[in-house]
């Protein structure tokens, strides 16, 4: 990208971001969709981001009472946005007066142009928003005469430096081709029954990022949950091996885990795995540093009190600021959303430890979509950025043939730790292994396992005993 480009925020955080900083000043970009599908509400966003600018509102089809109404509803001041109004009034159906002011015969004149070069000579915005540059389209005699009109009008706002955002309403009964040929970018819009997405088709001058990234609108307008490319982020971290804080864990472990890896810790339910990950972040809490448990299945309350009676005091962690514990409902949550989310909490608190718990529950934010890819993505994104990743993941096996992940996600792991129960003498015993590490060698051993009240135990290598696995 040209390096003396000038950009201007959308006034959208996951828009700038898709857009590397924002649409190009002086230029015209057409944002297209259906209707419902957040085009006006955009449009709020660019208008009102910079109160240091002025800006103004071409409104062909909502009246300004009805747009300023809705603008306040979603929170977005208005008072510095001027606003040209060419909807049709009542007068229209009341006293059927035809809508002269666009009569296909004198589209390029009089009370058109006029207001539109006596208001802009006027204020001279620098941001003006178009809703929608379709309507044009119905009252002029044909396609070459729609042409010469829209690029004669943006040339014109061009000319006065102005950066403007046009929408157009493009549907199947409606296409919006030449517009997308006029412009100098194309965003669109798209709404399913499961999700709403944005998309660059078209930027000229600057690169964008491609794909479909998921936005929702909610009480304070868009979010952008702009698709996570993990090969673009990267920070520095020192390489050092994590004690877990248990002596014979840590021999078994030839040291810990190391900084920077993932951490697949596997297992049937209820064996101590999400226990077994708290204790690492126990110890990261010793070194006054910040971890994060996003829970997808367990009650936060829940893994408060039941942490508090192994001795792993997580409500202290967290009212000192080194533990943060979120739950997550799945089914609220996409997996570009959520790895924003991540990605938030690691650029913004440089937290040094993450756990996900647990991968089945993350599965079902999937709506259909391959979890490996996903998960592939968040934790390369993790590792790229120094973070420690520990990733639960249970097992339907109780007893009987090993099963390491069942998700085929084992070739994540940089280290992966399982947790086995066995029968010995009518009861049942846990024991605890390790089945790789990539960076360092390991004890090939299995040891015993114990969650007692003064913490975690693990015990020495069970030596003596046969058909565990």
């Amino acid at each position: 990208m040209n390096e003396h480009i000038q950009k201007v925020s959308t006034g959208i955080e996951g828009v700038d971001e898709i857009l590397y900083g924002g649409l190009i000043c002086g230029r015209s970009y057409l944002l297209s969709g259906g209707p419902g599908t957040g085009k006006t509400t955009i449009g709020f966003h660019f208008l009102t981001t910079n109160e240091k600018e002025k800006s103004a509102f071409i409104t062909f089809g909502e009246s300004v009472n009805q747009l300023k109404t809705n603008a306040a509803i979603l929170g977005f001041e208005m008072a510095n946005v001027s606003f040209l109004d060419f909807s049709p009034t009542s007068e229209f159906f009341t006293q059927s007066q035809s809508y002269d002011i666009f009569s296909s015969s004198s589209v390029e004149s009089e009370p058109f142009i006029q207001k539109i070069m006596a208001e802009f000579q006027k204020n001279k915005p620098q941001r003006i928003f178009i809703d929608s540059m379709t309507h044009l389209k119905y009252i002029t005699p044909d396609t070459h005469q729609f042409r010469k009109m829209v690029y004669g009008f943006l040339r014109y706002l061009n000319e006065l430096k102005a950066t403007v955002l046009f929408t157009s309403e493009n549907d199947t009964k409606t296409e919006d081709s030449d517009l997308r040929f006029l412009s100098d970018g194309v965003i669109e819009l798209e709404r399913t029954h499961f999700e709403r997405t944005i998309s660059v088709l078209k930027f000229r001058g600057s690169d964008s990022k491609s794909g479909k990234h998921v936005f929702k609108i909610g009480d304070n307008g868009i979010e952008v949950f702009p698709k996570l490319v993990p090969a673009t982020y990267s920070r520095e971290f020192k390489k050092e091996t994590i004690s877990s804080g248990i002596p014979d864990l840590d021999e078994l472990l030839h040291g810990g885990i190391e900084r920077g890896c993932v951490n697949i810790i596997t297992g049937p339910t209820g064996v101590g795995k999400t226990s077994l990950g708290l204790q690492f972040m126990k110890e990261a809490a010793g070194r006054g540093e910040r971890s994060v448990i996003y829970t997808f299945e367990e009650a936060k309350n829940l893994l408060i009190e039941r942490s508090e009676n192994i001795n792993i005091p997580v409500r202290k962690m967290m009212e000192k600021g080194y533990l943060s514990l979120i739950q997550i409902e799945p089914t609220k949550y996409s997996p570009d959303e959520f790895a924003y989310l991540v990605r938030k909490e690691v650029e913004e608190q440089d937290t040094k430890i993450i756990m996900l718990d647990s991968s089945s529950g993350y599965k079902l934010s999937m709506k259909g979509e391959d979890i490996v890819y996903h998960l592939h993505s968040i934790c390369k994104y993790m590792i790229n950025m120094g973070v420690t990743v520990i990733l639960i993941n249970e097992v339907t096996n109780i007893i009987g043939d090993f099963l390491a992940t069942g998700l085929g996600i084992s070739y994540l792991a940089d280290n992966l730790i399982f947790l086995r129960y066995y029968e010995y003498k009518g009861g049942l015993n846990k024991a605890i292994g390790v089945l790789k590490k990539r960076l360092t060698s390991f004890e090939k051993t299995l040891r015993e396992f114990e969650i007692t009240g003064y913490g975690l135990k693990v015990g020495k290598p069970l030596l003596d005993f046969r058909g565990i696995i």
